[in-house]
């Protein structure tokens, strides 16, 4: 039953649509895209791989943080999906 809510598309914040594209989306979807977005633009930091470099336009995603790691990064993006 968990697995349907997951699938479930949820509309996407402006914000987070800059980055991953307009929803709605599955939450599954939002972060893939999100980490395809992170790899393309080489935003996983070197040394410590759990951590992500925000740039300008995660940041607006990140509340504002310029580094947040992985777990902190599945709350954030969360507070964009609806």
């Amino acid at each position: 039953m968990a697995n349907a809510a997951f699938m479930k598309p949820l509309n996407v914040s402006a914000d987070l649509a800059a980055v991953v594209g307009k929803g709605p989306m599955p939450r599954s979807e939002v972060v893939k895209k999100l980490w395809a977005y992170i790899k393309s633009h080489n935003l996983q930091d070197a040394k410590n791989k759990r951590n992500i470099n925000a740039d300008e336009a995660l940041k607006k995603v990140f509340g504002g943080k310029s580094v947040v790691n992985m777990f902190e990064m599945t709350k954030l993006v969360s507070k964009h999906l609806s």
